[in-house]
């Protein structure tokens, strides 16, 4: 946590030190104008020119580690003083390969293709007009996040990449190796000639510097992505008066079809829920078809028990597996993040869909069947950002798809849906090329 008469060093253009009570709203504006003159700049920048500032922040992570280790060793003595739990410790905590991990991250970003300019679509209207669809930056995006340092680099990294500047606030867990981390970005666009402030870092771990962003910045941001818990993307949604790109949970399920391979399903279904149980993707609730819950259910049950999972059932599932708590109305609505799971027999494909529409949050949904029909049913019916057939619910992660990295994972309506990447990071304009036409 920053003591109230700690000093912060914002790095250039903004370089003057902030001391106790600064004038967050003032000083957080005026980052929020710098970001906006800068994201002029990237958005039309050569790709060669984003690629050599990604490339030297990466070179400058590697070789400024025994900085970030111990601005995260100054982090941690906060959090365990504080007496946060061993998974929050595990997640702020960096070591040398997770510092690589992170200049892996920022090459592979740098590596991607630019998305700026791609020409989308064209066509040609009877008058004879021209036009093309155009991928343009969005400008500046706001990035709140929590305790997991990399997000700076991964973040400030991507928004770059697409042609946008980024006011990055992390959380005052990390306030330290986030710092140190923004230090090698900044310092990277400065050798390749691009402005400090594309990728700008809110130098307070007060919450007044969120509300702030939560505004907008005096119009300065064009969207904001919150990364974090329930809470945190909660208040974003709501307080929010710029769009947003986010999901507020992650009720992630798992249909398995009467029609299904029990070896897959087994495989499936166990990495699904306890590779990582912390994540958004990981299966919270399994539904198996009643058709096939003789064949399926207990090995299904026994292998999640296994690997260390507990089950909340409803009563079909506690009369055949005495082990299992009795599930209530709210364990269908919940996100566990934890090697818990809630599991239903439900009559079939349809009662599948109710449940995943009535209780989900339309995030990742998957089937796991032999039949071609009801997966391609299930694909086209189910509501979420992500569906998938006879694959495990963890591969709802950008770097999965290809994207290289994302900067989180949206389940509204917009452009942006799934995991967003360089590309989701663009919108398009209309580019319309004439000989003269006028309009009658």
């Amino acid at each position: 946590m920053l003591c109230a008469n700690e000093e912060v060093t914002i790095g250039n253009p903004m370089s003057a030190v902030l001391t106790a009570e600064p004038d967050v709203r003032a000083a957080m504006r005026e980052i929020g104008a710098r970001a906006r003159a800068a994201a002029r700049v990237v958005a039309i920048a050569p790709a060669e020119q984003k690629t050599r500032a990604l490339t030297a922040a990466a070179r400058l992570l590697r070789e400024r580690s025994q900085d970030i280790l111990a601005a995260n060793a100054r982090d941690l003595v906060e959090a365990r003083s504080r007496g946060l739990t061993p998974a929050f410790i595990d997640r702020l905590k960096l070591d040398e390969r997770r510092v690589e991990a992170i200049a892996i991250a920022v090459e592979d970003i740098a590596a991607l293709p630019d998305p700026v300019g791609r020409v989308l679509a064209t066509f040609e209207r009877p008058n004879g007009l021209k036009i093309e669809r155009v991928a343009t930056p969005l400008g500046v995006v706001g990035v709140i996040y929590e305790s997991r340092p990399n997000v700076t680099a991964d973040a400030g990294a991507l928004c770059l990449k697409s042609g946008n500047a980024v006011v990055l606030r992390g959380g005052s867990d990390s306030f330290h190796s986030s710092a140190a981390i923004h230090a090698c970005l900044a310092a990277g666009l400065a050798e390749a000639g691009l402005p400090e402030a594309a990728i700008s870092r809110a130098p307070f771990a007060s919450r007044e510097a969120v509300g702030e962003m939560l505004s907008g910045l005096d119009g300065a941001l064009d969207v904001i992505v919150p990364r974090g818990g329930k809470s945190l993307v909660d208040r974003v949604q709501r307080e929010a008066r710029v769009p947003v790109f986010a999901h507020l949970e992650g009720v992630v399920h798992v249909y398995v079809d009467e029609t299904a391979d029990l070896e897959m399903a087994r495989a499936i279904l166990v990495n699904s829920k306890m590779r990582r149980t912390g994540v958004c993707g990981a299966a919270e609730t399994l539904l198996i078809a009643r058709a096939g819950v003789a064949r399926l259910a207990r090995p299904l049950l026994d292998a999640l028990i296994a690997a260390g999972c507990a089950i909340r059932g409803d009563a079909e599932i506690c009369a055949r597996l005495p082990d299992a708590v009795p599930a209530t109305e709210d364990d269908w609505r919940a996100e566990y993040l934890d090697a818990i799971l809630s599991v239903r027999v439900v009559s079939g494909l349809d009662e599948a869909i109710r449940h995943i529409e009535t209780y989900g949050s339309h995030h990742t949904d998957c089937i796991i069947t032999e039949d071609k029909a009801a997966a391609q049913r299930f694909l086209a019916e189910v509501d979420s950002a992500i569906v998938l057939h006879n694959a495990s619910t963890q591969f709802a992660d950008g770097g999965e798809f290809g994207f290289g990295a994302e900067i989180g994972i949206a389940t509204g309506r917009m452009h942006a849906r799934g995991p967003v990447g360089v590309e989701q990071l663009c919108t398009f304009k209309y580019r319309v090329r004439g000989q003269g036409q006028t309009r009658a």
